[in-house]
């Protein structure tokens, strides 16, 4: 299941929202300023994270430069603790799946999130069809072949 981690003024997160609504692909949206945001949300974006805090953690956020945090040799409970407590500090939106995690909106890797049959068969129209990007059909899923 796809999880995005949001705030309610961001207009990047509005906007994946709403890729994933015409895509037709479901998705969580979760606040990071709601109470069911917790650490095993965090934990799950470090563990998938290419370069651990870089990737969701804003170091030029207002409180982490007044207050010198060094995220480094903070423990993954400090860590954890003090992005709760301080949900400002992370990028947004942040999208994450079973495999991977996304920072931001970016229209070309967002694209990762489609399910595969999708993107074969977006693949395939966008090289044939005439009509590419006027008709749905590149977003129905690809006929599985049945075995002969």
């Amino acid at each position: 299941m796809i999880k995005i981690y949001t705030s309610p003024s961001c207009s990047s997160c509005r906007k994946v929202k709403k890729w994933f609504d015409e895509n037709q692909i479901p998705y969580v949206a979760k606040s990071i300023f709601s109470p069911d945001f917790s650490k095993e949300d965090i934990k799950e974006m470090i563990s998938k994270s290419e370069n651990g805090t870089d990737d969701i953690i804003s170091r030029r956020s207002k409180i982490v430069l007044e207050n010198n945090i060094d995220f480094d040799e903070m423990t993954i409970s400090e860590l954890c603790s003090f992005v709760l407590a301080n949900p400002t500090v992370l990028k947004r939106p942040i999208i994450v799946d079973d495999h991977r995690l996304q920072v931001g909106y970016n229209e070309e890797e967002i694209r990762t999130f489609i399910p595969r049959a999708k993107r074969l068969a977006y693949l395939a129209c966008s090289q044939e069809c005439p009509m590419f990007g006027e008709c749905d059909h590149h977003l129905d899923p690809v006929p599985e072949e049945k075995p002969a």
